[in-house]
């Protein structure tokens, strides 16, 4: 008896055996292999550029999909707190530079307020509090220039990366000045600051806020209104405002999903309460304005508006520094009263916290710090799992982490 194709609509099963066949209507026979299929895994770093430190993100992908996407910590772990807790408060001090190593200065600040708040009736003096100020916004500026450059580095633009090294020379140039040192500073001392600002820094400083407001609009145009700049980013790894809140994200990271807040107003620490309430500054907050509200755009957008608005904090400052010490009256062998605290403060990555315990003695007994670089990366599988492969280096990179302040 002759042998019919089967119905074409019904086609072969996937099950059928090598000796099985399938008659095709030139009366060849089709062969039918059971093909199964799996995903397959990437190593994303340790060592890849694109991840901004020794971090390792294991990828699991299904073609150009991702599947899965699972960050792989502690290449750079320092047990950091557990050094705050066998050295005196001030030895700490360099410690805190080290976190996130792209804003020392806030660093220093974060763990120097905490102290503070265990140290009832001590005064910073305002010249002291200006200064931080002025260094903190600065260091802001210096750091939002990295995760600026660096990202149009990470999808294949060059130009904005020298552009912005151009004045974040400029900006390590001037921190050298002040304390001697371009990126680890220790130049934030318990009870106000290591150094005064030596002669002529300030209006050196005040010059660089005039040159900045020039070039930050090179800045603007150069990336954020560039075609393939808003094509790799815009409707890209897009954080909704309620997934921003549940994972508890701060910053940028949390501005760009359209949450309006920043410690610095809504939890005003040093001068920036006074400073708010002049009308120095405001607060960048997205739109979506090229894409999805919560876009890698806007995350980006939204750094580099911060740095205009650091530069007129820094004008204030300025226009209302006056001579006067630059420390309290802290004793050289710091034995900090007994009690815990903890101290948020706002750093260019997200909330910055130190909650700090003392007996009364010399050392702390404990150092804990929430690093908002930590608590942004757990983003990273909710967000990638689902995108295009090609889009994993443009998510990473707009996250804008520090390893070292997710390791410590």
């Amino acid at each position: 008896m002759a042998q019919t194709a089967p119905d074409s609509k019904q086609g072969a099963s996937p099950s059928m055996s090598l000796d099985e066949a399938r008659v095709l209507p030139s009366g060849e026979r089709e062969f039918m292999l059971d093909v199964r299929t799996q995903d397959m895994e990437l190593n994303m770093g340790p060592q890849h550029p694109a991840t901004h430190g020794v971090m390792r993100i294991l990828l699991r992908v299904d073609g150009e999909i991702v599947t899965g996407a699972q960050p792989h910590l502690g290449y750079l772990h320092r047990c950091a707190e557990k050094i705050g807790e066998n050295v005196e408060w001030l030895q700490y001090l360099p410690y805190t530079d080290r976190y996130d190593y792209l804003s020392s200065m806030n660093n220093n600040l974060g763990y120097s307020m905490a102290v503070e708040a265990l140290m009832t009736g001590l005064e910073i003096p305002r010249r002291a509090q200006m200064l931080r100020i002025i260094c903190a916004e600065l260091n802001r500026i210096g750091s939002h220039l990295i995760a600026y450059g660096t990202y149009g580095l990470d999808i294949g633009a060059f130009t904005p990366f020298f552009y912005a090294f151009r004045e974040r020379e400029w900006m390590m140039a001037l921190f050298e000045k002040i304390c001697g040192a371009r990126l680890t500073y220790s130049y934030i001392r318990i009870g106000g600051v290591f150094n005064d600002a030596p002669p002529g820094w300030l209006g050196e400083v005040e010059r660089f806020c005039d040159v900045f407001e020039q070039k930050w609009v090179e800045y603007y145009d150069l990336l954020m209104e560039n075609h393939i700049f808003v094509k790799r980013t815009a409707d890209v790894g897009v954080i909704s405002r309620e997934m921003a809140l549940d994972f508890g994200l701060t910053g940028p990271m949390l501005r760009g999903s359209g949450v309006d807040w920043d410690l610095r107003r809504d939890m005003p620490y040093s001068l920036y309460g006074e400073i708010w309430k002049d009308g120095a500054f405001k607060i960048p907050v997205a739109r979506g304005e090229k894409g999805s509200l919560g876009d890698c755009w806007d995350r980006t957008w939204v750094r580099v508006m911060e740095m205009m608005e650091s530069i007129k904090i820094v004008r204030w400052c300025l226009a209302h520094i006056e001579p006067g010490p630059i420390i309290g009256d802290v004793p050289k062998v710091l034995r900090v009263p007994t009690g815990e605290a903890y101290v948020g403060i706002e750093n260019p990555r997200g909330e910055l916290g130190h909650y700090v315990v003392s007996d009364g003695g010399k050392v702390a007994i404990r150092v804990r710090v929430r690093g908002p670089s930590f608590v942004n990366v757990a983003v990273t599988e909710a967000l990638m799992t689902g995108t295009l492969l090609s889009d994993a280096v443009a998510i990473v990179g707009s996250t804008d982490v520090v390893i070292g302040e997710t390791d410590r």
